[in-house]
C-alpha cells in the first residue's frame, strides 16, 4: 500500500507534496475523506503510541480546556477519529513504512522513499 494522507489547505502540506514523485501513490485528502479505523490501527501498530500521531498545533486542541484535553491513549485515538484537524499530517503508507509529521527528518525520509518530483 501507498497512501499519504494531507490537508490540501495547509500549505506545508502542499510544498512537501510538491517534492515528491507521487505517482503510485493514493493522495487522501483528510478534510473530504477521514482516516480509516484500519489505517489509524496501522500507524498506531508501526509508530506504537497514538500521541505520535496527534498533532498538538491544530487550533482545536489549543483552544480545549486543560480538562477537555486527552490525557490517555484512548482519548487521543477517539478526537483522531473525530475530526480531521488532530491527525498529524501528512501520514504515509508506504508498505509496511509509517512516516508522520513534516520534519526535515520525515521529508527527508519520504524523498528517499518515494523518489524526488520528475
Amino acid at each position: 500500500m501507498r497512501r499519504i494522507y494531507y490537508l490540501s489547505t495547509c500549505n506545508t502540506n502542499k510544498k512537501i507534496l510538491s517534492l515528491l514523485n507521487t505517482e503510485n501513490v493514493e493522495l487522501v485528502n483528510i478534510k473530504t475523506q477521514h482516516i480509516s479505523q484500519e489505517d489509524l490501527a496501522f500507524l498506531h501498530k508501526q509508530t506504537g503510541s497514538y500521541e505520535a500521531l496527534f498533532n498538538k498545533n491544530a487550533q482545536k486542541y489549543k483552544v480545549m480546556s486543560p480538562e477537555e484535553k486527552p490525557t490517555n491513549e484512548a482519548a487521543i485515538k477517539n478526537l483522531i477519529l473525530s475530526h480531521y484537524t488532530f491527525l498529524k499530517r501528512p501520514a504515509a503508507i508506504i508498505g509496511d513504512e509509517v512516516i508522520v509529521g513534516s520534519s526535515a527528518e520525515s521529508v527527508t525520509k519520504l524523498v528517499e522513499i518515494l523518489g524526488p518530483k520528475k
